[in-house]
């Protein structure tokens, strides 16, 4: 039986998102899916989901839900208090829903990126093999007060399950993990050590697309071809200024690839705020 839920209050930048989309960058096909993989996983085997299964991404102000069928949920990523019907509850555990409720998400102490899963995933539609919401591929690129979001009913609902420590979650450390860029040797020695060796601050201009950096590096390279990029590559701009591709980014670019972040580093910087600073570190 398929029940729904509803978008009260729709947050800041709140979409349905999976594990993107795959096989499409030849056409030219943004990859997407969810910010934080590792927070999207979690979601998803607390309730012993399929781990692609569609959840509900919010950035920095949570969005409030209501359900009209019975079902379980969970909530990860970014930290902050879940309410039922104003009954306070916990993260990271399996809470189940009863037709009716409503779920608001407060007091955001951590991160930047929050999800609610569901049992069975949401049933939204499906572009391209991918339920992620992006302009100008799905319907509507992200979700809207009144928008009305499919799932499947699930009455049977057990208290033994397993929470899991928030402290899992991602790497608060202010250290980002990379490799060699493919155009890392077009550096000279001094760019190179600056790059490695500077803090850097995230941009307050970040979105799904890329994360800006503020502090500028010298930069003196020639422009060059289009080459691909992929989530996590980072560019340097003829302005000096740092740019660290994320889930939504194109797939390809014009500016040299100086690194490429690890896919745990992904997830890390995913849920970095506005201010915070990070270093850059050579897996080698």
């Amino acid at each position: 039986m398929i029940g729904s839920l509803e978008v009260i209050s729709s947050g800041l930048y709140t979409t349905i998102q999976d594990g993107g989309r795959q096989g499409f960058s030849e056409f030219g096909v943004p990859r997407s899916g969810v910010m934080d993989r590792q927070s999207f996983f979690l979601a998803n085997a607390i309730l012993n989901n399929d781990e692609n299964c569609a959840v509900i991404e919010w950035t920095m102000i949570p969005p409030v839900l209501k359900f009209y069928e019975n079902t379980i949920i969970s909530i990860t990523g970014a930290v902050c208090i879940p309410f039922l019907n104003n009954e306070e509850k916990k993260m990271n555990c399996q809470l189940q829903i009863k037709k009716g409720d409503v779920l608001k998400l407060k007091n955001i102490t951590n991160g930047v990126c929050g999800f609610v899963g569901i049992k069975f995933g949401f049933q939204s539609e499906v572009v391209l093999k991918s339920r992620s919401q992006y302009k100008m591929i799905t319907a509507s690129s992200r979700l809207q007060k009144n928008d009305v979001i499919p799932y499947k009913k699930r009455v049977d609902f057990s208290t033994r399950y397993t929470s899991v420590n928030q402290s899992v979650f991602w790497n608060k450390s202010k250290v980002i993990h990379a490799f060699e860029g493919p155009d890392f040797d077009l550096l000279s020695e001094r760019q190179q050590s600056d790059l490695l060796h500077m803090d850097f601050t995230i941009s307050r201009d970040r979105n799904r697309m890329a994360i800006p950096l503020d502090e500028l590096l010298e930069n003196d390279l020639d422009s060059m071809l289009t080459s691909p990029v992929l989530p996590g590559t980072v560019q340097l701009t003829p302005s000096g200024q740092l740019i660290i591709l994320m889930r939504d980014c194109q797939t390809t670019g014009g500016y040299p690839r100086v690194l490429q972040l690890t896919k745990d580093a992904i997830n890390s910087i995913a849920q970095k705020r506005m201010g915070e600073q990070i270093k850059f570190e050579l897996n080698v």
